[in-house]
C-alpha cells in the first residue's frame, strides 16, 4: 500500500559527497528539498582512503568552495594532517591533500544538513522515480511513501545493488557493511536508462598497535597549512597534526600473490564490474608491472580517537588468510592485525553520455545525476557534480539559466564535458593531465575564477564576492606597478642580485623583469622595491606566478579564444545528422546518441575526426542561411 506524503521541490537520493552538496545548493537557494539516504549514519561516509584532496583532486575542492559548495570548509574544520603535492614542479600541478578524521567529518556534515533552512532529510531506501510525461513527478520508497516533487538528483555512490567480495565471500551490502539499494535499478531501466557495472575496492584497516613504525618511514604535514576553503586563513584553523607513514611491497609479497592470484575474484571471474585503471588492486598492480620489485604503502591514521590504520596503496580482494599472508610480508606489518579486511565492491552506475552537460537526463526532464552513479570515482569527483547537478536543478525551477562550466573555466568543466561527451567504460578519475588549460585552472586562482560565477547563482555572500573584487584589482595594480617601475644598475641592487645568484645588471630594467628570472621573486627583491606597500600572501603568490608564467598563460589564453569560438557555434537541438552529407557513417550514430550543443563540444566524441567537423560547420552555416531566410 502507497501513501502519498508532502510535496517538495527537489528531492535527492543520497548523501554521499555528491548528495550532500547538491541538497545543500538547492536548499541555500530557498527551494524546499528533501535528501533521501539508506542510513543516516551514511552521511558524508568516507568508506575508503581517509583524505580529501590530493593531485589534481584538491584543485576540484577549491573550485567547489569558490562556487559555495561545503566540502573545503568540512575538511578544513576536520583534517588531521594537510599537505601541499608537487611543490617541486610548477603551480598548475601544486595540489593540496589533507588526512581527514572520517567519523569527524561525517558528523560535521551532516551537523551542517541537519540545521540548513529548507533541507529535510529522511532514511528510507527510494525504490522508484515517478515520471509523467517524461517529466519528474515524484519519489516512492520501498515503505510505499510517495513524495511528490518537480526535481530528482540522483546521487546513489556505490549503492545500488552493491556486493562486496573478498575470495569466496561476497555479501550485498554497500560500503562498510551498511544496507545495499536493491530496487532503484529496475526502476531506472524502466525508464530506458542505460545502466553499468563497475567496480572499486578498499585496503584492509589495521589496528595501529600492531605495527612496528620503526621501519617506516615518517611522513609529516606542511608546517605552513594552506586552508582549502577561500573563507579561512591558516592561523584560523592551524592545530597539531598527526603523522603518516611510508613503507614497500616487496618479493616476498609479491610471490604470496602470484602463489594465489587463481583465488582472486578479480581473475577467477567471480567479479564483472569494470575496475578504476587508475587506482588498481595490489593483485592488479603485481601482475600488470610485473618489472617493479616494490610498491609504496602509505599507513594513514583514520581519525583522532580511533587506532583504525588505512593501508593506502594495497586495495584487495584476495581471500582473508592471503590478505594476512600478504599484510604480514610487508615491513612494520609482520605482525599487523587486521581490524577490517579488504574488500572489492561492485555496483549500477549509468552511462554518463545519457545526461546533457547540465547534469541532466537528456530523454526525463527534472531528472538529475551526480558522483559515483555517473560513473565516475573519487569523493571530491562526486561532490564537484553534486554541487553542479544540485545548481542545475534549483536554476531550472527558479526559472533561470543553468550553468555548465567549460573545459577553460574549472577542472569541474573537464570532468563534466568528459563524463558527458567521451566514452566511460571505466571508474573516471581527474587527473591534472586531462585539462587542457591547466596553467590557468591552477588551484590558487580558483576564487578569482569562480567566485563570481557563485555570486550570480546566489551561494556566495556579497561580502565575499566584494573581497574577490578587490584582490582582482589589488593584483592588476601592482603587476601594472611592477612593469613600469625602473631600476638602475646601482650598487645596492647588483649586491641583491649577486647575493641571489643572479645575473648583474648592465643597463636599468623593471622590477617586473626581475622577478621574471626563476632564482628571484617578488619577496627577494623587496630591499630594492622602495615604493612598495603592504599586500596579503595570496596576492603576492598570484603576483609571481603571473609575471613568471606570463609568456605561457598568454599562449594558453589565445588557445582559450580559439577553443571559445567552436564552443559558441551552438548546434540547433533538433538537427538531423542523416541529412548532413558527408558525414561519416560512425560520426552520424555517435553525433545522434549525444547530442552535442556545441561544435566545441562535438569535437571531442571519439569517433568525430577533424574533417567530420569541417563538414558539419559548413553543414550549419547552410543551415543557418536558410533558416533566416525563410
Amino acid at each position: 500500500m502507497s501513501y502519498t506524503y508532502e510535496a517538495y521541490d527537489v528531492v535527492v537520493v543520497g548523501a554521499g559527497h555528491a548528495g550532500c552538496e547538491a541538497a545543500l545548493a538547492c536548499a541555500r537557494l530557498s527551494l524546499n528539498t528533501l535528501i533521501v539516504t539508506i542510513s543516516m549514519d551514511s552521511i558524508a561516509l568516507m568508506p575508503c582512503n581517509p583524505n580529501i584532496g590530493g593531485t589534481s583532486k584538491g584543485h576540484l575542492v577549491r573550485e567547489i568552495d569558490a562556487l559555495g559548495g561545503e566540502m573545503g570548509k568540512n575538511i578544513d574544520k576536520t583534517f588531521i594532517q594537510s599537505k601541499m603535492l608537487n611543490i617541486s614542479k610548477g603551480p598548475a600541478v601544486h595540489s593540496l591533500r589533507a588526512q581527514a578524521d572520517k567519523q569527524d567529518y561525517s558528523r560535521s556534515m551532516r551537523k551542517i544538513l541537519e540545521n540548513t533552512p529548507n533541507l529535510t532529510l529522511k532514511q528510507a531506501e527510494v525504490a522508484e522515480i515517478l515520471v509523467e510525461e517524461g517529466k519528474i513527478a515524484g519519489i516512492k520508497t520501498f515503505s510505499g511513501g510517495i513524495y511528490p516533487c518537480k526535481a530528482v538528483v540522483l546521487c546513489t555512490g556505490t549503492y545500488l545493488n552493491a556486493r562486496c567480495v573478498y575470495g569466496d565471500v561476497s555479501n550485498y551490502t554497500g560500503p562498510n557493511g551498511l544496507q545495499a539499494a536493491n530496487h532503484l535499478t529496475d526502476s531506472l531501466k524502466s525508464l530506458g536508462i542505460e545502466m553499468y557495472r563497475f567496480k572499486t575496492g578498499t585496503p584492509a584497516r589495521i589496528d595501529k598497535r600492531s605495527i612496528d613504525f620503526s621501519k617506516m618511514e615518517e611522513q609529516f604535514g606542511d608546517e605552513e597549512i594552506v586552508p582549502f576553503s577561500f573563507t579561512n586563513t591558516a592561523e584560523q584553523i592551524n592545530k597539531e597534526q598527526v603523522s603518516c607513514w611510508l613503507t614497500y611491497t616487496n618479493e616476498t609479497t609479491h610471490n604470496i600473490i602470484r602463489a594465489n592470484i587463481d583465488r582472486s575474484p578479480l581473475y577467477s571471474g567471480n567479479i564483472k564490474g569494470t575496475g578504476p585503471r587508475y587506482c588498481p588492486s595490489i593483485e592488479d598492480k603485481v601482475v600488470k608491472f610485473a618489472d617493479k620489485d616494490r610498491h609504496q604503502v602509505f599507513i594513514e591514521p583514520e581519525g583522532n580517537y580511533t587506532n583504525e590504520m588505512y593501508v593506502g596503496g594495497m586495495s584487495s580482494s584476495l581471500p582473508e588468510d592471503v590478505q594476512y599472508q600478504m599484510y604480514r610480508s610487508v615491513a612494520g606489518l609482520e605482525n599487523a592485525k587486521i581490524v577490517r579486511n579488504a574488500y572489492a565492491i561492485e555496483y549500477d552506475c549509468i552511462n554518463p553520455m545519457q545526461l546533457k552537460p547540465t547534469l541532466e537526463f537528456k530523454n526525463i526532464e527534472g531528472l538529475f545525476s551526480g558522483g559515483q552513479f555517473n560513473g565516475s570515482s573519487g569523493y571530491e569527483e562526486a561532490a564537484a557534480q553534486g554541487l553542479m547537478a544540485g545548481v542545475n536543478a534549483a536554476m531550472k525551477l527558479l526559472g533561470k539559466n543553468q550553468i555548465v562550466l567549460d573545459r577553460s573555466e574549472a577542472y569541474i568543466g573537464v570532468l563534466i564535458d568528459d563524463l558527458v561527451t567521451k566514452e566511460t567504460h571505466e571508474p573516471y578519475r581527474m587527473m591534472t593531465s586531462r585539462a587542457e588549460y591547466r596553467l590557468l585552472l591552477r588551484q590558487d586562482n580558483a576564487d578569482l575564477r569562480l567566485t563570481k560565477i557563485g555570486y550570480q547563482i546566489g551561494l556566495i555572500p556579497e561580502e565575499r564576492y566584494q573581497k574577490v573584487l578587490t584582490k582582482e584589482k589589488q593584483i592588476k595594480e601592482e603587476m601594472i606597478r611592477l612593469n613600469n617601475t625602473l631600476i638602475g644598475a646601482n650598487q645596492e641592487v647588483q649586491i641583491l642580485l649577486e647575493e641571489s645568484n643572479s645575473n648583474t645588471l648592465k643597463t636599468g630594467t623593471t622590477l617586473g623583469e626581475l622577478i621574471r628570472r626563476p632564482e628571484l621573486s617578488y619577496e627577494i627583491i623587496e630591499s630594492i622595491d622602495k615604493n612598495r606597500k603592504p599586500l596579503p600572501k595570496d596576492i603576492i603568490e598570484q603576483i609571481n606566478i603571473n609575471i613568471k608564467y606570463e609568456g605561457y598563460i598568454q599562449r594558453q589564453l589565445r588557445q582559450v579564444e580559439q577553443f571559445k569560438k567552436l564552443e559558441g557555434k551552438l548546434i540547433p537541438k533538433d538537427l538531423d545528422y542523416t541529412n548532413v552529407p558527408s558525414l561519416r557513417i560512425e560520426a552520424k550514430q555517435k553525433l545522434m546518441q549525444i547530442k552535442p550543443v556545441s561544435v566545441g563540444q562535438a569535437s571531442r566524441i571519439s569517433g568525430v575526426s577533424p574533417a567530420d567537423i569541417s563538414v558539419l560547420l559548413i553543414y550549419l552555416e547552410q543551415y543557418k542561411r536558410k533558416a533566416s531566410n525563410e
